[in-house]
């Protein structure tokens, strides 16, 4: 399976399944000499988690980060950093390898690779975002350093049963120049990053903050609208609205493209 990766210089690779032992993320390009431990990752792990309010699934998961490479005496390496997320709420009873829930990617795996882990939707799962936001996490910390840029987000619409949620994402002291102007436009990979987040079917920004592609400084605004939980009513343990937890996940997907695009500046000239 291709197209776990994200990021050109800035890079990260996700793996794991909902159901399986763990999930993590290996993080390619972090600059050496950034300061670095779980406390600055949990926070953010903790936004996600489920458990945590009567929207979101019964699951129980601590969700507690391990870094396991990559960073010696509190301090980036510059080599990859991996970190891990071990699952153990995990309740397989309600899944099954011939029954493909409607509105899923249950029966578009099947057919594209000829087997699944039909276990809580495998890497289909939302649960397969925890790893996003461990790599966010690194990236809103290079952005705060760099130019004390911020990227925060809240729920505009909270949505229940057929209902869909929308969220809005801030980023106040934007760097300038991030982004090319033809096929690498920020307006773009901003798309891609956050269309790329199973639930998220939209996406509009405000223009000024991005001329020709590139940005101009000013504050991003974003908006997203999130569709509505596709599994409402089966058996299984799921969230109610998407939106509360989804929001860490945007944030995140925002700070990898712009810690990429920070990176990529270096090279642009002498």
């Amino acid at each position: 399976m291709a197209g776990n990766t994200f990021g050109k210089i800035f890079k990260i690779t996700t793996f794991g399944e909902s159901h399986g032992v763990a999930l993590g993320c290996i993080v390619d390009g972090c600059p050496a000499g950034l300061k670095l431990d779980e406390k600055d990752i949990q926070p953010e792990l903790d936004r996600r988690k489920p458990g945590t309010s009567h929207a979101t699934s019964p699951r129980k998961e601590l969700d507690q980060v391990k870094i396991l490479s990559g960073v010696f005496q509190g301090k980036t390496l510059g080599t990859p950093i991996a970190m891990i997320v071990y699952n153990h709420d995990i309740d397989s009873s309600k899944y099954s390898p011939n029954l493909f829930r409607p509105n899923h990617a249950d029966r578009a795996y099947l057919d594209k690779y000829g087997i699944r882990d039909w276990r809580g939707g495998g890497r289909a799962s939302g649960r397969e975002t925890v790893a996003r936001v461990m790599a966010g996490a690194i990236a809103k910390k290079i952005l705060y350093q760099k130019n004390k840029t911020k990227i925060t987000g809240k729920i505009i619409k909270l949505g229940g049963g057929h209902k869909n949620g929308e969220i809005e994402i801030i980023v106040k002291k934007t760097l300038k120049n991030l982004g090319e102007p033809v096929f690498d436009k920020l307006k773009a990979d901003l798309a891609k990053a956050l269309l790329s987040i199973g639930a998220v079917y939209s996406y509009e920004y405000n223009t000024e903050s991005i001329l020709g592609g590139i940005s101009t400084g000013k504050d991003i605004k974003i908006r997203c609208k999130i569709k509505s939980v596709p599994s409402r009513g089966l058996p299984g343990r799921h969230d109610k609205c998407l939106a509360p937890r989804i929001l860490p996940v945007a944030e995140s997907m925002i700070a990898l493209v712009l810690a990429d695009y920070f990176l990529r500046n270096k090279s642009v000239k002498i």
